[in-house]
C-alpha cells in the first residue's frame, strides 16, 4: 500500500471533465485507488464519488493505492494531478 499527500495543481481544480480524466487514469490499473480529503474517503474509480469531493486547485489530498500495480498507478495519478 502506498499513501501520498498531493496538491491539486490543475488550474480549475477537479471539476467534471478533469474528474472524468482522473477516473480514466485510475481505472487503467488493477489496484484499488482511493482519494482522502478531510473526513471523506472515496474510490478514485467512481466518478460520482469523486464529484462529491468538489476539490479546488491548491487543495491537498491523500491518494492511496493498494495492489499489484500500485506504484505505476501512483506515479501516473501524481503526474495527472500536477498537470503534466
Amino acid at each position: 500500500m502506498i499513501s501520498k499527500k498531493l496538491e491539486i495543481k490543475l488550474p480549475d481544480g477537479l471539476e467534471a471533465r478533469p474528474i472524468a480524466l482522473l477516473v480514466q487514469v485510475a481505472s487503467q490499473y488493477e489496484c484499488s485507488v482511493y482519494v482522502e480529503c478531510e473526513d471523506k474517503k472515496v474510490n478514485a474509480k467512481s466518478i460520482m464519488g469523486m464529484m462529491s469531493l468538489a476539490l479546488p486547485a491548491g487543495k491537498e489530498i491523500t491518494v492511496i493505492t493498494n495492489g499489484n500495480d500500485e506504484e505505476k498507478a501512483m506515479e501516473n495519478i501524481e503526474k495527472y494531478l500536477r498537470g503534466e
